[in-house]
């Protein structure tokens, strides 16, 4: 069985690429002839394709399961030795396996649409799915010509050379599905934004049928980000959570393009209006999601998230991204000015502030896409080495953010069509007490210096958006304007959108408030420690008791042994780790980690210093409210699932009872 698994994927895949073909074709031009039979091709044909391209990852996963060093890809990834999860994970620890993990959430998207869009207007189901089955064409070309995850190698190694150790963790071997169904979630969008474009008709109903698939993208890139920052911080030993690394940026830019594409399909939706606007941003955020996966994929980055592969490579997702993205905005430059939005408004007012946002989410991503490529582009024209790191991007990033910030507080509060801003900050007057509290408040606590400014009203920021956001809600359910029994009715009864949007602003205030606190508060030691010595950092005594070599399932590790007290009690007993992995042999760091819920304190063990016998190099990190970062990314998250489950986005259900109850009527008749 174990010769044939992977003859079998290759076979699936290759079959996979025929049916992509034809439902790329048949249901489109269908649509065109308006031919029942040629659309309905599309729904069995997303269903083959994913269930084809399930075998196939389903083969690879089988052969790095097994160990069957056989196939390439396996012995160049994986080791007998590794545990169950890591062999797993390796199978998109790689190039290939990933690719092929990118075209499986590609195929899952599009048979979710063809199970679930039954409302949907035939023409444009056909359409979109055979949008979709073009994309997937494309990337099953690119897997079969310059990435086959099945060759053989003959003869097989009797051992495999196993996965970076640095993905030999759980954070990693969750991570990359949440990112990829991120980035591959948006490729929906994109295809009802071209099916859109050909049928030359954008209204509310198309709005809706888009935002959910929209949503459950914008849901896994946060968490997908999240999950890497998340492993960035603890695994990598530098006490950090973002480096502002090519890669890191490669999966943000989509992220603010799917927020502000997000927020122009409410616009669209409810009022009619922004609609030439949200198709480009469909299209420019599936773009950002492309342009991800040729950073990654090219080898033009050198980063620990990168696969730097052959040039080749990168030439075909480059030829992708200049062939589905070309030719939809050559077909956007076509259509747009018929696309004329019907619902007018004045800038201060709900579309306003939306509108608002979409400009300066547009143009943050447009900064980390200017600071991420002019490296590579001064590089290229023989400018000279350019290194663009954390001081431009905080520079041009975090101006753009505070605007941004200001306006979600306030633009809930105002009306469609027509606001009122004296009304609304009147009624956040809450909030903008609890803002100047908070910056006094903060800014006296920490010393009351000039240099402590710029943290105070970062924490304002967070006070001012948690607490307007607070207030619109108690504002909806008319909290203490009304009796408690009606209050707890109204926010029963409240849209689930409206319970998501309050979820999301929430955690955005929290990430705002971790931002702050960790960039501006963070504390480290770094020295050499002898066995007993203790240091002492921000209230802390740590004592370093022991360092002691230990075996692990494919390493050797020196342990050091770290007792915390405060006030003369023990605390907790931390364990970082240095290790050796034998296969591949490479050295990681694996710090230990003390939480109270509010901060943490990161200890990390390096090698002993030769220059002082008996102690090792230690670094000691005080993190305040770096917790709040995962807090908020998660309460975002709920927010957005939340968003979901909104009657609203189950297009048609209404409809689909009132026909079948006038055909029971009809038939009785």
């Amino acid at each position: 069985m174990t010769l044939s698994i992977a003859e079998l994927g290759q076979f699936s895949l290759a079959l996979a690429l025929c049916v992509a073909l034809v439902q790329s074709i048949v249901p489109l031009w269908g649509a065109q002839r308006g031919d029942g039979a040629m659309m309905a091709m599309a729904r069995p044909g997303a269903v083959a394709l994913f269930l084809l391209v399930a075998i196939a990852f389903g083969c690879l996963t089988y052969s790095f399961v097994v160990s069957d060093f056989s196939v390439s890809v396996v012995a160049q990834n994986s080791h007998s030795d590794k545990p169950m999860l890591y062999k797993v994970a390796g199978v998109w620890g790689n190039h290939e396996g990933s690719l092929l993990l990118w075209i499986t959430a590609l195929t899952f998207f599009g048979l979710a649409v063809a199970l679930t869009g039954r409302n949907l207007p035939p023409q444009l189901r056909a359409r979109a799915l055979s949008v979709q089955a073009m994309i997937t064409f494309g990337f099953l070309l690119f897997i079969l010509l310059t990435s086959n995850p099945f060759i053989r190698l003959n003869p097989p190694p009797m051992d495999g050379k196993g996965l970076n150790p640095l993905l030999q963790d759980p954070g990693l071997a969750f991570h990359p599905p949440m990112l990829y169904l991120g980035y591959v979630g948006f490729s929906m969008a994109f295809s009802f934004a071209v099916a859109a474009l050909i049928e030359g008709r954008v209204d509310a109903a198309w709005a809706r049928w888009v935002r959910p698939w929209t949503l459950t993208a914008w849901v896994f890139l946060t968490l997908g980000i999240a999950l890497g920052s998340w492993w960035a911080y603890y695994e990598l030993g530098w006490g950090g959570w973002w480096y502002w690394d090519p890669v890191e940026n490669a999966s943000f830019m989509p992220w603010l393009a799917g927020t502000a594409l997000l927020h122009s399909a409410i616009v669209v939706e409810k009022r009619d209006s922004l609609k030439s606007w949200t198709i480009l941003l469909s299209i420019l955020t599936f773009a950002m999601s492309l342009l991800g996966t040729f950073l990654v994929r090219s080898g033009v980055l050198t980063s620990v998230h990168a696969f730097a592969t052959d040039p080749t490579r990168g030439m075909f997702v480059l030829l992708l991204l200049a062939v589905s993205v070309g030719g939809a905005l050559i077909l956007y430059a076509f259509r747009a000015p018929s696309l004329q939005g019907g619902g007018l408004f004045t800038p201060i007012s709900r579309e306003g502030g939306l509108l608002l946002n979409n400009l300066l989410m547009t143009t943050a991503m447009a900064t980390v896409l200017l600071g991420t490529l002019y490296p590579l582009i001064a590089d290229a024209l023989v400018l000279g080495k350019v290194s663009v790191g954390a001081p431009f991007f905080n520079a041009v990033f975090v101006p753009l953010m505070v605007p941004l910030i200001v306006v979600m507080g306030i633009g809930p509060m105002l009306a469609w069509k027509r606001g009122d801003l004296r009304g609304a900050l009147s009624r956040l007057w809450v909030a903008l007490a609890a803002t100047a509290v908070t910056m006094a408040g903060s800014w006296l606590y920490v010393g009351g210096t000039v240099d402590d400014l710029l943290a105070a009203f970062g924490f304002g920021l967070a006070a001012w958006l948690l607490v307007a956001t607070l207030v619109e809600w108690a504002e909806r359910i008319r909290l203490f304007r009304a009796p408690a029994g009606e209050s707890l009715r109204r926010a029963a009864n409240l849209p689930r959108a409206a319970w998501g949007m309050t979820l999301a602003h929430a955690g955005m205030a929290l990430v705002v408030a971790g931002v702050t606190a960790s960039s501006a508060y963070k504390g480290e030691l770094v020295q050499s420690q002898k066995i007993g010595e203790t240091v002492r950092i921000a209230g802390y005594d740590v004592t370093l008791t022991a360092a002691t070599t230990v075996p692990g399932p494919n390493y050797e590790a020196q342990r050091g042994v770290f007792e915390v007290r405060k006030d003369g009690a023990l605390i907790a007993v931390l364990t970082p780790e240095k290790r050796l992995y034998r296969s591949p042999p490479m050295p990681t760091t694996e710090a230990a980690i003390h939480t109270n819920g509010l901060s943490d304190l990161y200890t990390v063990i390096g090698d002993p210093d030769p220059a002082l016998p008996g102690a090792y190099v230690t670094r000691l990190y005080h993190e305040p409210l770096v917790p709040l970062l995962w807090y908020g990314a998660l309460l975002m998250a709920a927010g957005g699932l939340v968003s979901l489950t909104d009657r609203r986005h189950r297009v048609g259900a209404p409809v689909r009872k009132r026909a079948g109850a006038a055909a029971a009527a009809a038939a009785k008749a």
